[in-house]
């Protein structure tokens, strides 16, 4: 066998030059500042016109208005059968001053749950209403014949709507016909039941009675007590006499607070304090994460919170799941005005999909020096504070803004102490036994709506449809 040739061994290394890593240590690096990954557009924030409020209380004074009982009803599902609240059922006009609660739960449990087909019709026009109808889960559409059609829709019924109360009181045909969209499940009290309820209950039918009996205000078609006019006449025609009410009690918005207290070690400013300040940057990542709070409550907060807040005469939900250009002309059109449209960018992203579907390209426009899309000329501006549930719905906000349009505003006070930025102020609060300097940040803020117009939503949007994929076979 051949002789093995062996292996020389390589000369230890000798560098010939200063190396990287040792003259790193003498070069001084390039440093971002600290960055945020929760920090978002805040358009909510940037697009509402702010009110300075010196004292600490806005209060929104209006026509007088008779509208009321004409919000939504709610229901416990935490069991196997749903029932509904019984305090919810003063949103009911007839039931509104009903101040007796045990009789309340009486009527909320004489309530039968029903599971109906899409399809199924459960008041048919001009025929005498015969029950109350709460829809618990699901969508009604409600149908009147049409001028050159079938039928033409006056709007959908969702969760927490009713319908069919006239026949509490004993009259009333129904004015719509009312029909399953989607499977649902609806609470009914019949009025044989509720008859036989006031029968066993002298209080239950003084108060039908009463409200039976009382004279409807006049008032207009937004519910405000009307100024009589005369118009049209000649001569010497006797004029009417009118005056404008106010709400006796109108709203009130007290400012609210999202607050901290930064900690920062005198060690660490004392000795670390270059090129960045360490004071600084940590109060603004502190200030960026009170401002998303202050959206997010602006948003969802059930006092003063846009989506809790609404009009319930400005509330549709969407026809058919996915929030459709339809879905979102009628909510355009509910009010005058409307500047802005605040959704979920999946909402967003699910319209446009539908859009698509149709065959219409969405138009995009400038707005803040940022491309955006918009619908009708308005933008539609992302805003992550509004959720999305979890059987994948949310919700579209549609604004008019400017005290002078009575729109949304923002509330805030300015030249507070130590104010740090208008309605955010950065107070010292002194030094403690382990060197930590302390400060109490604080943001005073609300939101308000001039007019029950200024705002509606667009609720129950399907944010997970999807179209199907061409068939390639």
């Amino acid at each position: 066998m051949p002789e093995a040739i062996p292996q020389l061994e390589d000369p230890p290394f000798e560098p010939t030059a200063t190396g990287v890593d040792a003259a790193r240590n003498l070069a001084h690096t390039a440093k971002s500042v600290p960055q945020m990954q929760g920090i978002s557009s805040r358009w909510l924030l940037r697009i509402l016109p702010w009110v300075d409020v010196p004292g600490g209380t806005y209060r929104v004074n209006r026509r007088l208005a008779f509208t009321v009982g004409d919000g939504r009803v709610a229901f416990d599902t935490s069991g196997r059968h749903i029932r509904v609240l019984a305090r919810s059922l003063r949103e009911i006009p007839l039931l509104r001053d009903l101040t007796d609660d045990a009789l309340l739960d009486t009527v909320a449990r004489a309530f039968e749950q029903r599971e109906v087909e899409p399809g199924t019709v459960l008041g048919l026009a001009t025929q005498k209403t015969d029950q109350l109808v709460l829809v618990a889960r699901g969508k009604v559409d409600r149908l009147t014949p049409g001028a050159y059609t079938e039928s033409v829709s006056h709007g959908i019924l969702a969760e927490g709507s009713y319908f069919g109360d006239e026949c509490l009181a004993g009259k009333g045909v129904w004015e719509y016909t009312h029909k399953a969209v989607t499977a649902c499940t609806v609470l009914v009290l019949p009025r044989s039941v509720f008859k036989e309820i006031r029968a066993a209950s002298p209080e239950l039918a003084s108060h039908v009675r009463r409200w039976a009996g009382r004279p409807r205000p006049a008032m207009t078609r937004r519910g405000e007590a009307d100024i009589a006019l005369a118009s049209g006449h000649a001569g010497e025609a006797r004029l009417p006499a009118a005056f404008v009410d106010y709400e006796v009690s109108p709203r009130e918005y007290p400012l609210s607070v999202a607050q901290t207290v930064l900690r920062i070690n005198t060690r660490v400013g004392d000795l670390y304090n270059g090129p960045q300040d360490q004071t600084e940057q940590q109060l603004r990542l502190t200030i960026e994460a009170l401002r998303e709070r202050q959206e997010h409550e602006m948003v969802n907060h059930p006092e003063f919170g846009l989506l809790n807040n609404a009009d319930p005469q400005q509330r549709i939900a969407t026809r058919h799941g996915p929030p459709t250009p339809d879905d979102l002309d009628e909510l355009i059109s509910m009010r005058r005005q409307t500047k802005f449209l605040l959704a979920h960018r999946r909402t967003i992203a699910a319209f446009a999909r539908e859009c698509t579907r149709a065959g219409i390209c969405p138009p995009g426009t400038e707005f803040n020096g940022h491309h955006v899309v918009a619908w009708r000329g308005v933008p539609f501006l992302p805003c992550n504070k509004i959720p999305i549930s979890e059987n994948l719905t949310s919700s579209v906000i549609a604004l008019r803004t400017g005290e002078d349009n009575g729109g949304v505003i923002g509330l805030y006070q300015r030249g507070i102490a130590d104010e740090y930025e208008p309605g955010l102020s950065v107070r010292f609060m002194g030094i403690d036994d382990r060197a930590a300097l302390s400060y109490l940040v604080s943001s005073y803020y609300s939101v308000a709506s001039l007019l029950p117009s200024a705002f509606g939503v667009l609720e129950n949007a399907e944010v997970g449809h999807y179209n199907k994929p061409p068939d390639l076979s």
